[in-house]
């Protein structure tokens, strides 16, 4: 029976992928390791009494519980989700960012290697390539890495030793780079949860800058849809670019959110600018598309509308 441990299963990306999935493959096993941070809730996890899963509360950092973790479940696959992944609170506190995203990913793949798992999936961004200018083809695989934050730059970090481990001791990896997720589960200091949830409470929602920052929009469903294919099928030692083909500036995004929940521009308040904001970031998918037959099927309009209702 094969055993997939996947960290970061009670967060948005992982617990919509256990959701979809433990239920698809009850026979296999699935080990959430989850260090239940801000970003975590074990109530996002619909499938907890499935017998084919089962939940460890262990930091990725903390090397001694990590271990006897793979030592009790002795996993075939790591899906790697945990990460700490808010760019204002790495503007703050940089440490922790390489603490969990650097040094975590690096306990994982020297466990990974010693139980010679078949297969490490990292899931990463696409904020790693940096930043395009408005008339810039889309980031592609092949796209240099540029990060601009103390964020960006520790998935970078966490991506290349990945890339390393395969290179040179041959560990069978994967890299997944997405565009901006939204959906359910979603912590609710990220952009579009934090204005549904002011915006249906009436208080003011923050707008950096003038608004004109844009983003590549992917519904959690089609981005967890893409993981299952690429880390059951996809080459080892490739990267593969997930993207929701839904460029919006914040401003747009801002206005749809206002329409949809009934206020008007009063809602807004403008704040300065984040330190190094990225200004625009777009996914080209066609690798994916072309090679596992992916594609974005949820609709902007449609996946923002039930999100809110």
């Amino acid at each position: 029976m094969k055993t997939i441990l996947v960290t970061g299963g009670a967060g948005f990306i992982g617990s919509n992928y256990l959701n979809t999935f433990v239920p698809a493959y009850p026979d296999i096993e699935f080990i959430n390791v989850d260090a239940l941070t801000y970003a975590a809730d074990l109530a996002n996890i619909q499938v907890a009494d499935s017998p084919n899963y089962h939940f460890e509360e262990v930091d990725i950092t903390n090397v001694p519980a990590l271990t006897e973790v793979f030592k009790k479940y002795t996993p075939t696959g790591v899906i790697h989700f945990a990460a700490e992944s808010h760019v204002d609170k790495s503007i703050t506190g940089p440490q922790k960012f390489i603490d969990t995203n650097v040094t975590g990913t690096l306990n994982l793949l020297e466990l990974s290697r010693e139980c010679k798992i078949e297969r490490f999936h990292q899931v990463s961004t696409d904020e790693v390539y940096g930043s395009l200018d408005l008339t810039d083809p889309a980031f592609t695989e092949e796209s240099n890495l540029a990060p601009n934050n103390p964020y960006s730059a520790s998935k970078a970090a966490a991506d290349l030793l990945v890339r390393s481990y395969h290179k040179t001791f041959g560990l069978d990896t994967v890299i997944t780079r997405c565009s901006n997720n939204y959906g359910p589960n979603q912590d609710d200091t990220k952009f579009i949860p934090l204005c549904i949830d002011r915006l249906q409470e009436g208080q003011k929602v923050p707008l950096y800058g003038d608004g004109s920052n844009i983003r590549d929009w992917l519904h959690v469903s089609d981005h967890v849809a893409a993981i299952d294919l690429v880390f059951n099928k996809g080459k080892a030692g490739e990267i593969y670019n997930i993207g929701g083909g839904t460029e919006l500036s914040n401003k747009a995004l801002l206005q749809k959110l206002l329409t949809l929940t009934g206020r008007d521009e009063s809602s807004v308040e403008l704040v300065a600018d984040r330190k190094g904001h990225d200004f625009r970031y777009a996914i080209d998918s066609t690798k994916i598309e072309k090679e596992l037959d992916w594609k974005a099927n949820v609709d902007f309009e449609t996946g923002i509308e039930q999100l809110i209702e």
